[in-house]
């Protein structure tokens, strides 16, 4: 049997607070979205508890009837707990020292083995096909897990939204990037 994840980055959001909804543009695309998975079963929803990640699901989920599951795990990765004005070069730095912390944040290892401890979890539960929604920086760390060459360069390439998708069969882990 083959399992699949698929692993979207929520749509254009009006900041990056956990309660920034998302924009004009992001609500059409949470329903270009939709629209996208209109010919797949999904089984199961799970979402950051941000709400630019739900607000990004919810057409999907009312189409299909499927409860939306919050998972704090998938949150997105805290940097630092004060305003770094050079956060960009910061998160560059991250990424090419897995242990680099800054004052009340995350490492990029502590904020991957958050995630894909949700995504294993995920695998090993009875669903075959399941979307999680979550954020760039978290969603670059959870498939750098799974792709070694995954990295800063990546995630500065990622869209709003984005969509990826794990599979899983006979333990051999394959990534794709769906989302045109």
């Amino acid at each position: 049997m083959v399992k699949h994840i698929y692993v979207i980055r929520h749509c254009e959001a009006k900041g990056q607070s956990p309660d920034a909804s998302l924009t004009e543009q992001g609500f059409l695309q949470a329903e270009v979205l939709a629209e996208f998975f209109a010919d797949k079963k999904i089984d199961r929803i799970i979402t950051s508890p941000f709400l630019r990640a739900i607000q990004t699901i919810e057409p999907l989920s009312k189409r299909g009837n499927i409860t939306v599951e919050i998972d704090e795990r998938l949150s997105e990765r805290i940097l630092s707990s004060s305003d770094l004005l050079d956060w960009y070069e910061k998160l560059r730095a991250t990424f090419s020292d897995m242990e680099l912390k800054f004052e009340g944040g995350e490492s990029s290892n502590e904020a991957m083995e958050r995630i894909v401890n949700a995504v294993e979890e995920t695998f090993k539960s009875e669903s075959e096909r399941t979307i999680i929604v979550s954020h760039g920086n978290i969603i670059t760390l959870l498939l750098k897990n799974y792709h070694n060459d995954v990295d800063f360069q990546f995630w500065t390439q990622l869209r709003n939204p984005d969509v990826f998708r794990l599979s899983i069969k006979d333990y051999e882990m394959t990534l794709e990037r769906i989302w045109e």
